[in-house]
Parts: C-alpha cells; sequence; structure tokens
C-alpha cells in the first residue's frame, strides 16, 4: 500500500464543531478528550472480561489494548477509526493449550501466549498478501455462510464454561441470572450512550446484589484487602511467552477468524464513514497482527477492532481518528495502575459468570446476523452441511491429532468449514 505524491502517511486533522466529524476531522481538544473517554468506557467491560475468563492479568490486557490500538493507527496512517481491546474468540484455545480451568491464575499462561504470537504472525502474514493482491481471496475462502459457522462454533463452545460459573450455589445462579437481566435492560432501556455499555452496567449491578447479599446466603464475602493495599502506580506483572508447538497449532488458527471479522467491521465503518475504507484492509490486518503479537509477548490478551466502539461512532456520529489516540493513553494509564488490577480482581465469579454468559451467546448470535444480512440460502445443501458439522464439532470440541499435531474444537471447526465448503461447492449449481 502506497500513498500519492500529494498524500502523507497521516491526514492534516481538520478542527470542526460540526455535529458529524470525519475520520480527517478533530473537535476541540477538551471535547476529544471526552470522546476518547468515551471510547475507554465502552471497551472497558469486554476487554476486561475476557482476560479474567482465560486467567490473564487484567492489567497488563488493557495497556496492550492501549498500546496496540495506538500500533493500528501508526500502520494505517490514522485513516481507519477503531479501538483494539481483547478477542473473545482466544478463550476456547488458550484454555485448551494451557489446561485453565476457569478460576483463579493461569499458571500456564507463558504456552498460551507463544499460541497467541503464532496467531499474530499468521494475521500479519495475510495482511502483507491482502496489502500486496488485495483481499478478494479471503471472501472466495470465507463466505458469509463459512464464517457465520465458524463464529456460532466459538460461541457454542464455551457455553459450557460461562455456565459453570453461575451453578456453584443457588445464590450464584441468582446473581448470575439478575446479572444478565440487568445486561439485556441496559441494552434496551438505559438512556442514550449508557446504552453502549450494557455489559459494564450489567456487571456493576451483579457486583452490587452479590456484595449486599453474599453474608446473608453463606457466600463469601468480596474481599477488598489486596484493594486497600495495592499502590496507584506501579508496573503490571508481565510473563515471558514460551513456545510449544501443540500450542501454536491449536491457538494459529484464531488468526482466520480475526480475518473475517476485522474485514466486516471495516466494511461496518467505511459504510458508516461514507467512503470506502477498502484501501487500508490490508494495513489494517497488519496492524491487528503486529498488535496481537507485541501483547503475547509480555502477557496480554490477542486483540481485535471492536464492535463496542463502533457502536459508539455510530450513536455520536464522531469518526475522528484522534480520539482513539486519547483512548489509547488512558487506557495505558489505567495498565500502569495495580490499584485497578486489584479492583478488577474483586469481581465475584457468579459475575463473571452471567457476564460470560451474554457475551458467548452473543457471539453465537452473531452468527445468525452474519447469514441474515448476506441472505445466505440455507435452502443450498452445501450450506446446510457445511453449517452443521462445523457448528457440532465446535459445540462438541472435537478434537483431532493430525500428525503429531492437536487440533482443537475450535480448529477443527474452522478449518474444517473451509475445506468443506470448498468440496461442496464444486458440486452442481441449483437450477
Amino acid at each position: 500500500m502506497t500513498t500519492s505524491p500529494t498524500e502523507g502517511w497521516f491526514p492534516r486533522w481538520k478542527l470542526t464543531t460540526a455535529d458529524r466529524v470525519a475520520p480527517e476531522e478533530r473537535l476541540p481538544w477538551p471535547q476529544t478528550l471526552i470522546a476518547g473517554f468515551q471510547h475507554v468506557v465502552a471497551m472497558f467491560g469486554s476487554t476486561v472480561l475476557a482476560p479474567i475468563i482465560m486467567g490473564f492479568d487484567p492489567n497488563v490486557a488493557v495497556l496492550f489494548s492501549g498500546i496496540g490500538t495506538l500500533i493500528f493507527f501508526l500502520v494505517v496512517g490514522g485513516r481507519v477509526p477503531s479501538y483494539l481491546g481483547s478477542s473473545f474468540a482466544f478463550i476456547a484455545v488458550v484454555m485448551a493449550a494451557s489446561g485453565y480451568a476457569g478460576t483463579g491464575a493461569n499458571i500456564n499462561i507463558s504456552v498460551a501466549l507463544g499460541g497467541i504470537i503464532a496467531a499474530g504472525a499468521v494475521y500479519s502474514l495475510i495482511g502483507l498478501i491482502v496489502i500486496k493482491i488485495g483481499y478478494g481471496w479471503v471472501e472466495k475462502l470465507m463466505p458469509p455462510v463459512v464464517t457465520g459457522a465458524i463464529v456460532a462454533a466459538i460461541g457454542l463452545n464455551l457455553a459450557p464454561i460461562a455456565v459453570k460459573g453461575i451453578s456453584a450455589t443457588g445464590f450464584d445462579r441468582t446473581v448470575g441470572l439478575i446479572t444478565i437481566v440487568a445486561v439485556g435492560a441496559a441494552a434496551v432501556y438505559a438512556p442514550g450512550m449508557l446504552r453502549r455499555i450494557p455489559v459494564l452496567i450489567g456487571g456493576l449491578v451483579g457486583y452490587l446484589v452479590y456484595w449486599l447479599g453474599a453474608a446473608s446466603f453463606g457466600d463469601a464475602p468480596i474481599d477488598f484487602s489486596k484493594l486497600d493495599a495495592a499502590p496507584w502506580f506501579g508496573l503490571p506483572t508481565f510473563t515471558t511467552p514460551t513456545f510449544s508447538t501443540s500450542a501454536m497449532a491449536l491457538i494459529a488458527p484464531v488468526a482466520i477468524i480475526l480475518v473475517a471479522e476485522n474485514l466486516g467491521h471495516i466494511k461496518a465503518i467505511g459504510a458508516m464513514t461514507g467512503r470506502s475504507l477498502d484501501r487500508y484492509v490490508g494495513r489494517a490486518f497488519l496492524g491487528d497482527g503486529l498488535a496481537t503479537m507485541l501483547s503475547g509477548a509480555f502477557g496480554g490478551t490477542g486483540v481485535t477492532t471492536y464492535a463496542e466502539n463502533m457502536g459508539v461512532m455510530a450513536v455520536t456520529k464522531i469518526y475522528s481518528t484522534l480520539i482513539f489516540v486519547v483512548a489509547s493513553a488512558i487506557a495505558i494509564l489505567l495498565g500502569f495502575s495495580p490499584k485497578f488490577g486489584a479492583l478488577i480482581g474483586t469481581i465475584p465469579g457468579p459475575v463473571i459468570g452471567g457476564l460470560s454468559i451474554v457475551i458467548f451467546g452473543l457471539i453465537t448470535a452473531t452468527a445468525g446476523r452474519i447469514w441474515v444480512e448476506n441472505k445466505v440460502d440455507f435452502s443450498e445443501t452445501k450450506n446446510l452441511i457445511t453449517t452443521a458439522a462445523a457448528v457440532i464439532a465446535g459445540a462438541g470440541d472435537l478434537t483431532l491429532n493430525i500428525g503429531g499435531f492437536t487440533l482443537g474444537g475450535i480448529g477443527t471447526a474452522t478449518f474444517g468449514a473451509i475445506l468443506l465448503y470448498a468440496l461442496l461447492d464444486r458440486g452442481p449449481k441449483p437450477a
């Protein structure tokens, strides 16, 4: 991807006070700061939830979501408004690769980090190829029926983890269900911008219910001792990756999901801003891939562009890319606050479980949205068989051992959907 002689790598942001702000425009700095903070709030719930579910340090995850967003901003030349947050596509394969049971710290995090770096490397390579030859081959390899099937498989593969999180006691189930209802109510009934942060609102409601009722129902009260002892500023706990061939083979295929997800987001942002961003697709893939590799190198999660922040842009009509620089700076400051990490550590398990049910369910439901929006015809046998096989392979966690490599349920569903559709698509076309 090259720029024209009259076009620099970065745009020259023009000051504006209009209601609609284009990517190459900017608001006065006080409003830019407020808009950037809104995006931090929007990404917060999901970006923090993902590392907790995987047993990662949320401080590191938030820190590298900020750093990763800056990397993305630099690679795309400040021309694609996006925030990079923790990717939920990694959860199932990271837990499988590290043998994580879903509670406490992940003692095998280093093995998972090697796999995250491998996924980022594959993602970056795909980005370089797209920069060179375009992305048409991506759409041919992964049409909407395949992408939807893979997304559905991921959500269903995670379902048992979420249900287990609220199943320990009757009070846990009550807190989990209240959290779920609170998320839904906030998403539908909350006024204005609050409707864009339902995960955060639902989490706060669940937290309050647990805090008020735990002692009465015999559950352990929230322990605030670590929060009291934590300093306001300090280095997070970084982790050095180790590279296991089996873990890398298990996690690297997630890059395919990130490609499909990011491509969809860029097209959606292009539609919102009223301009084509197709020429930045390869650079967006590369920026996301490099950010994922750097995050994994220090103990963070894989990252991806965030629908939550797209929702904020859709509501505010502010697409200035400079607001994501501000959001990045705020996230980096939070990453260097042990007090922030200790606060996150006080979130009760059933609250996390309730939020997980919603998030994993939304991942699954996104598959339906992909199929509907792209008018996938399930009367065609190739579409029906591809979806059926991939979804059940992912939901049942079908594991394959191929030449010494272990391919978990998500990997089996991913490669299975791609290969099966390619095979069936060669058959006779319907009349």
